[in-house]
């Protein structure tokens, strides 16, 4: 058994960022067309592009702010005209900031959490998951946290938006799923990037991991890839941590 993307189109938001290019790499490399959304950082989006082309793949460039209606729809047109309605759709984009206590962390950083976790998941899915809705076919995926399971002191702001983006997308699990399209979660734990390949630091976390390690980014991606497949047409709904067993869901 394989995982084979071949004849499919993948839209991958925040796909410059550090796990971003991997799953579009991944993705690409299991045979899917590749469609590579930024925000400011156009460059990093060209060259990913570019080896995607490479690897024999259609790979083309969009930029969105995912927080944005107006935008996302734009973008949406942008894609089609391309290279069609994409079969899967991974939200991964997230704006980062400073995590505080509760009662020090200002009222914007919730919003800006509700944006990118929320409002970027319903925007994508309003725009892109009706053209699954009529093939009958298709695929979401949320690149949610373990955070949001751990609720860890200074963790507020983006454990609301996660957890706001979770029922969301269960939500709409149950909503599509007659139509043959599944809705997924994919939760990396603290993961090792390009930037950040050392595993040695930071022991309390290690210690924390049934696996005793920090995953890669490459071992997200893989998951990706996996509920992207037509292996996982019997999987919706879910959140599948990818943490080594730092947190692990109980029935």
């Amino acid at each position: 058994m394989q995982i084979d993307l071949s004849g499919r189109l993948a839209l991958v938001t925040g796909a410059t960022g550090e796990l971003g290019r991997v799953m579009a790499r991944t993705l690409a490399r299991a045979g899917a067309d590749v469609v590579v959304h930024y925000h400011r950082n156009r460059a990093r989006a060209e060259a990913l592009a570019a080896e995607l082309q490479a690897l024999g793949r259609r790979a083309v460039i969009v930029q969105a702010d995912v927080g944005n209606e107006a935008e996302v729809q734009a973008m949406r047109d942008t894609v089609r005209a391309a290279l069609g309605d994409p079969d899967i759709v991974v939200n991964n984009a997230v704006i980062q900031y400073q995590w505080k206590p509760v009662l020090e962390q200002a009222a914007a950083d919730y919003a800006s959490q509700f944006r990118a976790c929320v409002l970027h998941n319903v925007l994508m899915v309003q725009a892109f998951v009706p053209a699954m809705v009529a093939r009958k076919r298709g695929r979401v995926i949320g690149i949610n946290t373990e955070c949001a399971m751990q609720c860890w002191p200074s963790q507020s702001a983006y454990v609301s938006g996660k957890r706001g983006m979770d029922g969301v997308l269960r939500v709409l699990a149950r909503e599509v799923g007659p139509a043959g399209v599944t809705v997924n979660q994919v939760a990396p734990g603290w993961t090792l990037s390009e930037n950040v390949r050392d595993d040695g630091t930071n022991q309390w976390y290690l210690d924390r991991t049934a696996l005793g390690r920090r995953g890669t980014d490459q071992e997200i991606a893989n998951v990706v890839a996996f509920l992207a497949s037509d292996l996982a047409s019997f999987i919706t709904g879910a959140y599948i941590p990818v943490c080594g067993g730092n947190v692990m869901p109980a029935i």
